[in-house]
């Protein structure tokens, strides 16, 4: 019985991977045997594609995409759920979406952070603002005074006064 759950485990997560692969082409999926929460990792080349195709820009202060320079804007080991959420969001809301940082150097740290893949940062506009406002849950202030919103599937945006942070934990029912 065991060696059957081991089989029919390995054959699961192969598929899951080859999905994933067929999905996004150039993606890269990371993570050990058994790991069946592993994030989908795509190109910088991927992501600009896929926002692209969806009617996404990017800008960054620098004019450059170099992961390692604080001031410009990088999708290089973007998770593909965080991309495929961009596209959510800018089909979901209808709105103008300019995406001025990704996964750079110079965010905050952590498990869920810019740097693992987990968050953009958007411009900041009255479409944008009364889509998170009106379309989301409050769910109050973040340690460092950001208003925080949360969207039904979790992902959670957070004002920042000039951009909007999101963390996505998911692709937003993509």
């Amino acid at each position: 019985m065991r060696g059957s759950r081991r089989s029919r485990g390995t054959r699961i997560r192969s598929l899951v991977t080859a999905l994933a692969l067929v999905a996004a082409p150039g993606a890269v999926v990371l993570g050990s045997a058994g790991d069946a929460a592993a994030a989908t990792k795509i190109s910088h080349a991927t992501a600009t594609s896929m926002f692209r195709d969806a009617g996404v820009t990017w800008s960054s202060s620098g004019n450059c995409s170099d992961r390692n320079t604080s001031t410009c804007t990088s999708f290089e080991q973007l998770n593909l759920a965080t991309a495929q959420g961009a596209q959510t969001l800018k089909r979901a809301s209808g709105c103008a979406l300019n995406i001025t940082g990704g996964t750079e150097t110079g965010h905050a740290s952590g498990t869920y952070s810019h740097w693992n893949g987990y968050k953009l940062d958007f411009g900041k506009s009255t479409c944008l603002n009364n889509y998170v406002k009106n379309s989301f849950s409050y769910i109050g202030v973040r340690g460092d005074g950001a208003q925080q919103w949360q969207s039904a599937s979790g992902n959670v945006y957070a004002d920042e006064g000039n951009h909007w942070d999101v963390t996505y934990y998911n692709c937003g029912g993509c």
